[in-house]
């Protein structure tokens, strides 16, 4: 059994992408850390609790840190709706799980130095609550066996012409991270735009005829809205496309590469510099992503939807 932590700023996205980890055969999830990024902290505790109690999450979920390192916190929200579950009808249900959400940061420095193997996290949002842990425990980079990030970008960016969003609203946890001598798997915007989705794959989870299968539906086709408002356009598969990576190694070509976060320039701020001229003229310190397998990913992700829909494993 293979055993990873996720940390997340929780839309819509990071809901596909925790489900295609918990849909996974030989995959577990051991805790949830959760991020501002996507939509303010209380914002995203509220649609993890809420997923909790929809999907049956047994995994431990914590509240995380609620604003960048430095700077304030910019969201998605003008993108992905208020809630940062943009959707054609359906919206999560109201009931929440019980489950305790305690300090983030602590429980994933906890996580760390009890792990019996050197951790696996995949990390969906802002690097923020990795960077914190490191900055108190910087003892602990060693115990991060792998650290696969939907972030950066090794072309043009999404929230600015330079920076993808993630990246953008905290360039200095990635520096810390990049520093601290994590071994960093980034699967960036230029690879998750080779996996997409259209609005044909809505209709699958609608003839599963359960409510989880109609919400997931609703979902999906609002987030497939955000390329082109009557859904004719392909959406990328952006945190998915990660977490798929990551169950099946082999959909996902990733090269040596020396990856450096931009601080400080007035256009550039967010960006992700990826010299890929190593060792000629950098050292490696990242593996990004480069070629994705669109069939296979796109497989893995959407058959695991309809598992959380409601279609038992075969």
């Amino acid at each position: 059994m293979q055993h990873v932590w996720i940390d997340t700023d929780m839309g819509f996205d990071d809901l596909a992408a925790v489900l295609t980890v918990a849909h996974s055969p030989g995959w577990a999830i051991d805790g949830l850390s959760l991020v501002a990024g996507n939509a303010p902290m209380d914002v995203v505790v509220d649609n993890a609790l809420r997923s909790a109690a929809l999907f049956g999450w047994a995994f431990p979920i914590h509240r995380g840190c609620a604003a960048p390192l430095a700077g304030e916190l910019v969201t998605a929200q003008n993108i992905l709706g208020s809630d940062a579950m943009r959707s054609a009808g359906r919206s999560l249900p109201t009931a929440k799980s019980d489950l305790a959400v305690g300090d983030g940061v602590a429980a994933f420095i906890q996580y760390l130095a009890h792990s019996a193997q050197p951790a696996v996290v995949l990390a969906l949002g802002p690097l923020t609550n990795l960077a914190t842990a490191l900055q108190q425990r910087p003892d602990l980079a060693s115990r991060i066996g792998q650290l696969q990030w939907m972030g950066g970008s090794a072309g043009p960016g999404n929230h600015t012409a330079a920076a993808e969003f993630n990246a953008a609203v905290d360039p200095e946890a990635i520096q810390l991270v990049l520093d601290a001598g994590v071994p960093l798997r980034m699967v960036g915007l230029d690879a998750c735009r080779q996996v997409r989705v259209v609005a044909a794959d809505v209709q699958a989870l609608r003839e599963i005829g359960t409510e989880r299968g109609e919400l997931l539906a609703d979902l999906l086709l609002g987030y497939i809205r955000i390329a082109s408002p009557d859904g004719s356009a392909p959406m990328a598969l952006y945190d998915p496309a990660a977490a798929a990576a990551l169950v099946s190694p082999e959909g996902m070509v990733f090269r040596a590469a020396h990856v450096a976060a931009e601080l400080k320039g007035q256009h550039t701020r967010g960006m992700t510099v990826v010299e890929w001229r190593v060792p000629r003229r950098a050292t490696a310190n990242a593996l990004v992503a480069s070629q994705a397998n669109e069939a296979l990913l796109r497989r893995v992700v959407l058959d695991a939807l309809q598992l959380a829909a409601g279609i038992p494993p075969a």
